[in-house]
């Protein structure tokens, strides 16, 4: 039986004008991480973890303390405290919170890493963590120095208001 080949298809030439790659970068998008009126409270309260609900109230009061800021939340579920606006070169701009806090299911997230990076000197004396990009995994506020916790919160908060002013 012989098999029958067809041709290759012809590539058509694209009528449409170029588009602007600058002009898209440029281009102005709403961030998904945005301040709420949500209750933070109200937030924390229906946290069905109890050991998240109980780490959570303690971030909360020391964030507070640390940053001298009223907390807020941000999305569905983080808790932030202070803000700032970035623009970058591509035009990129918005709002984002100094440092806050998710009570996950799986751990405590932090977001106190974005001004300081992994390779802060204070994250050897903290105790057990994982790390993302710009935050802090804990599994439990007990296993950890709760006194050099607060001193990386100081420093992201004001390393983040000096460098974004």
């Amino acid at each position: 039986m012989a098999v029958k080949r067809t041709a290759p298809a012809r590539k058509v030439a694209n009528t449409e004008p170029a588009k602007n790659p600058a002009a898209k970068a440029t281009k102005k998008t709403e961030n998904k991480t945005r301040p709420t009126r949500r209750s933070v409270t109200a937030f924390i309260d229906a946290v069905e973890n109890e050991t998240r609900r109980k780490d959570a109230k303690a971030l909360l009061a020391m964030m507070k303390k640390a940053t001298g800021e009223q907390p807020k939340m941000w999305g569905p579920s983080i808790i932030g405290f202070g803000e700032y606006h970035y623009k970058y070169e591509s035009g990129r701009e918005g709002d984002m919170l100094a440092v806050g806090f998710s009570p996950r299911k799986a751990t405590m997230v932090l977001y106190v890493l974005g001004s300081l990076g992994p390779d802060e000197p204070l994250l050897k004396k903290l105790g057990p963590y994982k790390h993302g990009r710009s935050c802090l995994y804990i599994g439990s506020l007990d296993k950890i120095d709760a006194s050099v916790l607060e001193r990386i919160v100081v420093k992201s908060y004001k390393t983040t208001k000096k460098n974004w002013a």
